[in-house]
């Protein structure tokens, strides 16, 4: 695949790609797109052969030249692990005598986080990567692409490609400039606050909770996360994503973006949630526990993910998908988006009515969900 001097290729990992290249494109703002993120789901096992997720990087560069345009991209053989659901599509898909799987996503796996999705030297480079991947679906028979969790200055790009947009919903956090927890207490109704302090003080007592970072999570540390990881993962997926081996591989790769909280009862680890630390953003991801304390997981991966980013200047806090319970404890609504083309021209006529038809709804859910927050009511 190429352009005049330019030419499109397509990598067997994103490890086979110079890692100062990579990360010059995917800048520092979002640990999920770094190259130590992806590479560290490669290198333990998490992603690649017998997972259903088969790193499929395409980059744009010219010969001999550096990379000027990248996306981390997987071949998907199911639809496990996307947190954006097509599990209908597949399934009309097959009834009209097709084959959806396999499919190209482009995304972080596991991981319902915005970013960025192209990582551009320059905006003109959008156009030709998302050809490139359309070409790559129609060279060997796939049946789509998708690109999941896009961050809002990214959304045109993908609309002005022809890709079809998706709206959902997620609950973040959004940092007022608050100089403290109390500091945001203060603007919610008397009666939230009241509970939100009840819940706080249930969920401590008799707990120590620990804040780590960087050197300071050490192997014991890890070693009770993936008791609780593999707890939480078995619950709701069947079997965990990630290998005990990617923590110990994120660890070491990207200590000072990972914050660790654990709670201990008589100095024994019983619950831990563990966050990624961005250029704006503080970003929950897994939680887990071995006892069942009351209100704590509300503790360690809302109130003290907001504690965090505060002490961190961050803008706000991304706590994964779902979660309405999120939403009486200061979380708001907010839109996220995913981009989706398909190459048979009837089926994509189908999913663009049902996009039509959907987006409404999700629209009207978020505008109710943002009347029911926690905040006082002005005037």
């Amino acid at each position: 695949m190429s352009d005049g001097g330019l030419a499109a290729r397509v990598g067997g990992s994103v490890g086979a790609f110079d890692r100062g290249e990579w990360n010059a494109l995917a800048g520092t703002d979002n640990p999920f797109v770094s190259h130590e993120f992806l590479t560290a789901l490669e290198d333990s096992g998490s992603v690649g052969p017998g997972t259903g997720w088969q790193p499929t990087p395409l980059v744009i560069g010219e010969e001999g030249g550096p990379l000027l345009a990248a996306m981390p991209a997987y071949l998907k053989g199911h639809s496990q692990g996307e947190y954006v659901f097509d599990h209908g599509w597949a399934d009309a898909y097959e009834r009209a005598g097709g084959h959806y799987y396999p499919k190209l996503q482009i995304a972080v796996p596991f991981t319902p986080a915005t970013g960025p999705r192209l990582l551009l030297s320059d905006q003109a480079y959008a156009a030709p990567l998302l050809a490139a991947a359309e070409q790559l679906c129609v060279q060997n028979g796939f049946s789509s692409a998708h690109a999941t969790f896009i961050e809002p200055a990214q959304q045109a790009l993908f609309e002005q490609a022809g890709w079809m947009l998706r709206s959902d919903i997620q609950f973040h956090w959004h940092n007022r400039g608050f100089a403290s927890f109390d500091d945001f207490l203060a603007t919610l109704a008397s009666r939230k606050r009241k509970d939100l302090r009840k819940e706080r003080a249930a969920a401590q007592a008799g707990v120590d909770i620990l804040r780590l970072r960087g050197g300071d999570i050490r192997l014991e540390h890890w070693d009770a996360f993936w008791a609780f990881y593999q707890d939480t993962g078995a619950r709701k997926w069947g079997t965990p994503y990630l290998t005990r081996e990617a923590f110990d591989l994120l660890g070491e790769r990207m200590g000072e973006a990972l914050l660790l909280v654990l709670a201990l009862q008589d100095g024994e680890p019983i619950a831990g949630a563990l966050n990624f630390i961005g250029g704006e953003a503080l970003y929950g991801r897994y939680w887990g526990c071995t006892r069942d304390v009351r209100f704590l997981h509300f503790e360690l991966c809302y109130y003290q993910a907001i504690d965090a980013a505060i002490e961190l200047g961050l803008s706000r806090v991304e706590a994964g998908a779902q979660g309405g319970h999120k939403l009486a404890r200061g979380y708001e609504p907010v839109e996220t988006v995913s981009a989706h083309w398909v190459a048979n021209v009837g089926f994509r006529e189908a999913v663009a009515d049902f996009l039509d038809r959907e987006r409404a709804g999700v629209a009207a859910d978020r505008n109710y969900l943002a009347t029911r927050g926690p905040f006082r009511k002005e005037g």
